[in-house]
């Protein structure tokens, strides 16, 4: 395997940069934008993204769920991201390196702060309904969005790097023995 899953698939290679890319932008802007606004009686409104809530939650000395809440929703997403790009484009993995590689991102998945955050999100809205109002801004469909975009693009990159496997397996079993 002397080349790079990009150039050995270039149709597909095309999809997977799109993905990378928008999902990209759009995690960045989820991160930075704002979810949503707390409406406490009439006059008190807090408007809140991802960033300043976990900014917060720091500055109001809440460390472990800044630390889980950053780690979770900010960080390995992020990370994953950069990780797909160098996986998808690196020419010097050798078999065993991108099994492993495959094998922790299927399994990273599991982690996912996105399932988890959402749910939250939707109980803040039911449960605060009585005391405040919540409006939902444009910061979590972004964020969502994102989330989605890099399930997808790690799916086809893991089905990809699987059938590129099953190839060089194939021809090594093929290849006349010297």
């Amino acid at each position: 395997m002397s080349s790079t899953l990009a150039s050995r698939y270039p149709r597909i290679d095309l999809v997977i940069k799109a993905l990378l890319t928008v999902s990209s932008f759009l995690l960045v802007l989820g991160i930075f934008a704002p979810m949503m606004t707390l409406s406490k009686f009439v006059w008190v409104e807090n408007e809140f993204s991802l960033y300043s809530g976990t900014l917060q939650l720091f500055k109001d000395g809440q460390y472990f769920l800044f630390a889980i809440i950053f780690v979770f929703s900010i960080a390995l997403p992020l990370g994953k991201l950069i990780l797909l790009f160098r996986f998808w484009h690196d020419d010097s993995s050798t078999r065993k390196q991108i099994e492993r590689f495959m094998y922790w991102l299927s399994h990273y998945g599991k982690w996912s702060m996105l399932d988890v955050f959402v749910v939250a999100m939707l109980l803040v809205i039911v449960k605060l309904g009585v005391l405040a109002t919540v409006e939902v801004h444009y910061g979590i469909y972004a964020y969502a969005s994102a989330g989605i975009l890099i399930m997808i693009a790690t799916a086809i990159i893991n089905h990809v790097a699987a059938e590129d496997i099953a190839k060089d397996i194939a021809a090594a079993d093929t290849a006349p023995e010297q």
